[in-house]
């Protein structure tokens, strides 16, 4: 389960305590292999000094708890974190690939916080390449707090989006798959053919654009 051990680490090597002031931001993104929709990240600040002990033993990889336990954690989440959520859009992926608009992503998440971090723990091994000292986690979102917390919002936001998306195409059941490849979205691409909200330069879309 997710702790805080690394945002106190990288507080002792940078010479900060355990207060309010000193600001670590957990950076995660969610969205990477749908086909349709913009992928989205998340920058949060957790405080260890004051965030409930309670909270911290349910947080975990966003992956890894139901719909109806994340949208539960989430109000508290949101009532103990600062945090800025970002998109990079479906024209951004096709320009730039789905990394390289995954780490714009984060990067424009981190830089729309209310206040600058001190750091930032990111998830995964690619640099965002953020104006703040960075420690990258692989597997960051379940070792993580501040990854974690930022997970679970990511995810939610995203969801929300993509079931907005589907009252105008509900063919594809984005409020159910979230824009990722399984059959219900293959048989509806097969037949109606993409939308603008799908990515084009992934091969599935592609394939059907011949």
């Amino acid at each position: 389960m997710p702790d805080f051990s690394f945002e106190n680490a990288v507080r002792e090597r940078l010479g900060l305590g355990l207060t309010a002031a000193a600001r670590i931001a957990g950076v995660d993104e969610v969205g990477r292999g749908p086909w349709a929709g913009p992928v989205v990240a998340c920058a949060a600040v957790l405080n260890p000094a004051t965030f409930p002990p309670d909270l911290a033993g349910v947080l975990d990889d966003s992956k890894k708890l139901s719909p109806k336990k994340r949208a539960a954690l989430l109000p508290r989440i949101i009532a103990e974190a600062e945090f800025s959520v970002a998109e990079a859009s479906v024209e951004e992926i096709d320009r730039l690939n789905i990394l390289q608009a995954s780490l714009l992503a984060m990067r424009r998440a981190v830089d729309t916080l209310p206040k600058p971090p001190d750091a930032a723990l990111v998830d995964g091994n690619r640099d965002p390449g953020l104006s703040c000292p960075v420690e990258l986690v692989v597997k960051g979102d379940s070792r993580s707090l501040s990854i974690a917390a930022a997970s679970i919002i990511a995810k939610e936001y995203r969801d929300k989006m993509m079931a907005a998306l589907s009252a105008d195409y509900p063919e594809y059941g984005w409020e159910r798959n979230a824009g990722y490849g399984v059959k219900r979205h293959q048989d509806a691409l097969a037949q109606y053919g993409p939308t603008p909200h799908h990515r084009r330069s992934f091969a599935p879309i592609s394939r059907l654009l011949g």
